[in-house]
């Protein structure tokens, strides 16, 4: 690829990241980190790259599950029947991400946007699932330990509803 079409390519990332207001870093050309900002999943850490053929997107969801790992790995298949753009992935280690490829040929700013607009979503709306399937004891036990030493427990209201004992 030429250095002017990668200054190109650039540029057009560039430009809908800061229309779209998010933070980010750009370590060198056609590379940028994102941090797209959630609901659920508070930030979202996002790696755009321009690559020979395409735009690649990786972002991290969350690690390996602690249990219920089939049941956990049938949710992410399921909804991978779902998305545009990007799907779920495991790495070598089990540790969960959305990557994608978009075609050079189709990176324009309301592609990269509704790229990023895919991946956020899908983070977001499936986050707490995630944690609920692969995490749940963990969570009672945090839920348990905050309680028993008067700590809040305002973060975790979301699974309040399985680690909760009151409830």
């Amino acid at each position: 690829m030429s250095d002017s079409r990668l200054s190109e390519l650039h540029d057009t990332i560039a430009t809908a990241l800061d229309e779209a207001e998010l933070t980010y870093d750009s370590p060198g050309a056609g590379q940028f980190f994102v941090t797209l900002p959630g609901t659920h999943k508070l930030a979202t850490a996002c790696w755009l790259v321009v690559g020979r053929h395409a735009l690649l997107v990786e972002a991290f969801v969350c690690r390996k599950p602690d249990e219920n790992v089939e049941e956990f790995q049938r949710f992410l298949l399921r909804r991978n029947a779902r998305t545009y753009a990007v799907a779920f992935a495991l790495d070598e280690a089990g540790d969960v991400y959305l990557v994608g490829r978009l075609p050079l040929h189709a990176v324009t700013a309301d592609e990269v946007d509704r790229l990023l607009g895919s991946v956020l979503q899908y983070a977001d709306e499936s986050f707490d699932r995630l944690l609920e399937i692969g995490f749940a004891g963990s969570i009672r036990r945090e839920w348990a330990w905050r309680r028993k030493n008067g700590m809040p427990t305002a973060n975790l209201q979301a699974f309040a509803r399985f680690a909760d004992p009151e409830r």
